[in-house]
């Protein structure tokens, strides 16, 4: 049997520390595999039952005569268990028991230590701290979830990889509400071996598996993740993620609970962008999104250029429609109505039927809209199926692959969720999930295609460690391609250069990051002797100082570069200046970027809006600005990517062409 047979039905199963008492947490995975018609061989290990709940016990593994595919652990000493199950020959461990790198540095050490011992075994670990799988396409149970309490949960397509244990329950239970089911549920907990990359490859291989949901808490090895989003992507199986930590207070819950370090959130969200992934903002979200995603390619890449997603809502219910219509704004999404300026389609009741059916099956067809989304009111609650029929009706006679429809039913109406949870069709319960739902479905990428980029050079005049100070990092910038000022170093006793006036004097500090905060930049020294003025107040001793030629340019912007330690190189443009950190108004991805890639960053940033000649201002070269922003990205491609930090700010945006006259790196250690 291969990893994913021995972890979604395994044929015999080993249950150590199985309880005799109903009551506890670990007599469940027991109960739950029989309750729900696992078709296997189950092995109760207890050292002082000869019989648990029903089936024959064993004290020890080694006196179980079968083989065993998988094992799950409930005792304290996981160490002698996994001991056990190498003799054993047991492929595949699941450990509930905690006590590992959740646990602090301890507890890290002692998981460092069984994931070793397992390598060395020849098994496979899923954990510490997991709950578990559940497969309810094959009717297999291994789970602790008290969600498996109910009697029949709903089979489906949709299969969850989570590094919350209790969240399978969360998305179990309320997908169930909603008419949807589930095929496979894992929970990771501590990702010691198996980690969410790698199940997502699995589920991408799985013929049961049509959308794959993950709700993150950090990403531990995102390149394995990376590469399981694609392999899902090419295998046409969207994947949809809901990372906790957009707050400050949410990457420490989620640094406490996992005991991993949650990456910045908008490096986040360019790695998701960059591999395919969808994320959303809300669970509710990640919960209904099912249907609206499932079994669709990406939509067309050209709305943030040429133009926002259209959605025709079609309603009849003012009051309900308006509520959403506004979220979609606020979201960057336009309503349309054919032949109208209102924002929505707004029927009477007399068409609540045949015509409401008719009008959602014109708006399927109508060329001017990217998706349609019907606002069913209270008839929703009181007379569901009425409500729906038509939505139905419209559905079952459109192409699928047409464009998305979706519902939002203003009043909590249970039974109409239920009914298009089971033809398929995404139904929200708020106005929020709705318009998140369709924000995520719109922003979602294919996979960036990866190049084969030639590998940049180190210059050889540049140190390797440390912090360079302007000059070497003007050096490193221009050896890349980026377009840098004219600039010289100059030194006691006479300061002399040849640069023509204007001219910018400097302090030349590795040590200074931000030198026009500490008062070391005088700009625009027009003459020889007031420049000979200016050194004195920024050399008192006598220090080497450095001078550029004064660059005009009709806008300033930022490109910066991080090495980020979750998802890896990151390149970064925005509107520059002393400002970009106020304004905050920048576009990070992966790194490196072509220039048609670094002209998509450029694109979707505000600053820039009076640089495309916004009202007749002249227009900047923003063509090159991009051709710089690719140059710069190259740093990721340095031989064993020595930079840890880049900034390039302000580069001066000229109507012909761009300069940067700021550098600043910072390297890694040795």
């Amino acid at each position: 049997m291969n990893l994913a047979q021995i972890l979604f039905a395994p044929r015999a199963v080993a249950l150590v520390g199985a309880s005799g008492d109903e009551t506890k947490n670990t007599a469940r995975p027991q109960r739950f595999l029989l309750k729900h018609g696992f078709e296997g061989r189950i092995f109760p290990i207890n050292a002082t039952r000869p019989v648990v709940l029903g089936l024959p016990a064993f004290k020890t593994l080694e006196e179980v005569k079968e083989k065993i595919d998988h094992a799950l652990i409930m005792v304290d000493d996981v160490e002698s268990a996994l001991e056990d199950c190498g003799r054993k020959g047991v492929p595949l461990v699941s450990v509930f028991s905690d006590g590992f790198a959740d646990a602090g540095e301890a507890g890290a050490a002692r998981q460092a230590r069984l994931v070793a011992r397992a390598r060395e075994l020849g098994v496979r670990l899923l954990g510490p701290n997991s709950m578990g799988m559940i497969n309810l396409t094959g009717r297999v149970a291994l789970s602790v979830n008290a969600v498996l309490e109910m009697d029949a949960p709903p089979a489906g397509a949709t299969s969850i990889v989570s590094q919350s244990g209790t969240m399978l329950g969360t998305v179990l239970s309320r997908g169930a509400a909603r008419g949807q089911g589930f095929s496979k549920l894992l929970s990771v907990g501590n990702e010691a071996d198996l980690g969410v990359g790698e199940l997502v490859e699995l589920l991408a291989a799985d013929p049961e598996t049509r959308l794959i949901l993950l709700f993150l808490e950090t990403v531990r090895d995102a390149a394995r993740l990376a590469a399981g989003a694609r392999a899902a992507h090419a295998a046409g199986k969207p994947v949809v993620a809901y990372k906790l930590g957009r707050s400050r207070l949410g990457e420490r819950l989620a640094r406490s609970h996992t005991g991993a370090l949650a990456g910045e959130d908008r490096a986040l969200d360019a790695y998701f962008r960059d591999c395919g992934i969808a994320r959303v903002d809300m669970l509710e979200t990640l919960i209904e999104i099912g249907p609206l995603i499932a079994g669709r390619a990406p939509p067309d890449p050209g709305f943030s250029q040429l133009r926002a997603p259209r959605v025709a809502v079609v309603t009849t219910t003012g009051g309900g429609a308006a509520s959403v219509v506004d979220r979609l704004g606020m979201a960057g999404i336009e309503t349309v109505a054919p032949g109208s300026d209102a924002p929505i389609v707004d029927l009477t009741m007399g068409r609540q039927s045949a015509g409401y059916a008719a009008v959602l099956g014109e708006m399927l067809a109508y060329p001017g809209c990217d998706a349609v989304l019907a606002v069913v009111g209270s008839n929703a609650n009181s007379h569901p199926q009425r409500s729906v029929e038509p939505i139905l009706t419209a559905a079952s006679q459109a192409a699928r692959a047409a464009k998305p429809l979706a519902v939002f039913l203003t009043p909590q109406a249970d039974k109409a969720l239920d009914l298009l949870g089971r033809a398929g069709i995404a139904a929200f319960r708020t106005p929020e999930a709705c318009a998140d739902a369709f924000n995520a479905f719109f922003a979602w990428k294919a996979p960036r295609e990866k190049g084969n980029e030639s590998p940049a050079e180190w210059p050889q005049d540049i140190p390797g460690r440390g912090r360079l100070n302007e000059i070497q990092a003007m050096r490193l910038f221009a050896a890349l391609g980026v377009p840098v000022v004219e600039s010289a170093i100059v030194h006691a006793p006479d300061y002399g250069h040849a640069l023509p006036y204007p001219v910018a004097l400097k302090i030349l500090s590795a040590d200074v990051a931000h030198k026009s905060e500490v008062g070391g930049v005088i700009l625009g020294i027009a003459t020889r002797r007031e420049f000979e003025g200016k050194v004195k107040s920024l050399a008192p001793k006598g220090e080497p100082l450095l001078v550029q030629r004064m660059e005009p340019g009709l806008a300033e912007a930022i490109i910066g570069y991080r090495d980020d330690p979750v998802v890896g190189p990151l390149v970064m443009v925005g509107a520059g200046g002393i400002l970009a950190e106020l304004y905050n108004d920048v576009i990070l991805r992966l790194a490196p970027v072509d220039a048609a890639g670094a002209g998509e960053m450029i694109a979707g940033v505000k600053g820039f809006a009076p640089l495309r000649g916004y009202r007749g201002l002249p227009q900047g070269d923003l063509a090159a600005l991009a051709r710089a922003l690719a140059a710069f990205s190259r740093l990721a491609l340095l031989p064993g990517r020595p930079v840890r930090e880049a900034e390039a700010n302000p580069v001066m945006v000229r109507d012909n062409g761009v300069v940067a006259v700021d550098a600043l790196v910072v390297l890694k250690e040795a």
